[in-house]
């Protein structure tokens, strides 16, 4: 659970050994079984739905400590096959053992597509969300493993998703500003002196170092837990996605043309806030009893590990109670790293009925 299974759709050359040595540390996994929204939603949505899983098979797919799958044979299935690409798999099997469920869960250390199954299964069950939804694209392996491995009337937990944006305000606009000009300020210090000291002219230097400076402090998305009195403005959906039916086209490059009205009065626009909800609720021909929602929206009391992702304009704007945003959105992989995100954002206001000037602004989900 919250681990992952290598994608083997990119390219294999591309080292993310950084990537799978966090997901392979017990403290990493602590945070994510720490995370009581999460071990909620998952724990409520097996056995408040068991005959999804009472004498069926189950495919955990990056099963992390094994909690899912460990859960699922508790609920009733016949055989669980807990597929992980990490040394973490060895935790897991110890844990399965502890619990006596070794003659149902299979502990499979390995990537994904690569692993081979001796059968079909009934349940695709996997925590393969990052932030956003999509950093990581770990949903890549899930895909894979349903194409593979999913009985026709199978079901997928979680079976939909959501990406969501709104509107926000929030004090770190200007602390990653003043961050910025403290580096700018240091930079054109260290030029001075080394050329006083040194007898070298480093201002060469300085164009590229400030486009690195901007990029790393006001153009990088922020992970935040914000609280809901800072979403000022209707919450937008950017993103649906139907887990038994999305492809990895769908979700490599995400556009959406959307909305949002303020509803708070004269406030400062600092930005977006981004987050995702989850639900489980099987299938049309084979629905859930009790549909679960595992959502990672600004809550007073309820914050999850993800929080949000926070996309800051500078400078703020100063908005009013009715004022619309049109919003485009557009998320594509990095180039570098297939598991990092670059959004772009371009965006429209209206007050009163009359357009002012629209702004863009390039993010990277790092």
């Amino acid at each position: 659970m919250g681990s992952t299974a290598a994608s083997g759709v990119v390219d294999k050359g591309v080292d993310f050994a950084n990537y799978f040595c966090t997901y392979g540390f017990l403290y990493h996994q602590k945070e994510m079984l720490s995370d009581r929204v999460r071990m909620d939603a998952y724990f409520n949505a097996i056995f408040e739905n068991k005959h999804h899983f009472q004498g069926k098979t189950v495919l955990d797919v990056g099963t992390g400590s094994g909690i899912l799958a460990i859960w699922s044979a508790q609920a009733g299935a016949r055989k669980v096959y807990a597929v992980e690409a990490t040394k973490m798999a060895e935790h897991a099997l110890e844990l399965v053992k502890a619990n006596k469920l070794q003659n149902v869960v299979e502990v499979i250390e390995g990537s994904m597509e690569d692993v081979t199954l001796p059968e079909k299964v009934d349940v695709i069950i996997s925590e393969w969300m990052g932030y956003f939804l999509l950093r990581e694209s770990m949903l890549d392996s899930v895909i894979c493993a349903r194409d593979r491995w999913l009985k026709p009337n199978g079901v997928m937990y979680p079976s939909h998703a959501r990406m969501w944006m709104a509107p926000i305000r929030s004090g770190l606009v200007d602390q990653k500003m003043s961050d910025y000009e403290g580096a700018m300020e240091d930079w054109r210090s260290f030029v001075d002196e080394t050329k006083t000291f040194y007898g070298v002219d480093m201002s060469v230097l300085t164009n590229p170092f400030t486009e690195e400076q901007k990029k790393y402090y006001l153009q990088t998305s922020l992970w935040n837990n914000l609280h809901p009195d800072q979403v000022i403005g209707t919450c937008m959906v950017v993103k649906e996605i139907d887990c038994l039916t999305t492809t990895v086209n769908d979700i490599r490059n995400v556009h959406a043309s959307i909305s949002s009205s303020i509803t708070e009065e004269n406030m400062r626009f600092c930005g977006f806030g981004g987050w995702f909800d989850v639900h489980f609720r099987g299938s049309n021909k084979n629905p859930a009893q009790h549909e679960i929602e595992l959502t990672t929206a600004p809550s007073e009391d309820y914050g999850t590990h993800w929080g949000q992702q926070v996309f800051l304009l500078h400078p703020p704007l100063r908005v009013q109670r009715g004022d619309d945003l049109i919003l485009q959105f557009s998320m594509s992989r990095s180039k570098d790293n297939h598991r990092l995100m670059e959004v772009d954002l371009s965006c429209e206001m209206r007050q009163s009925g009359k357009s002012l000037p629209a702004f863009q602004k390039k993010f990277f989900i790092e």
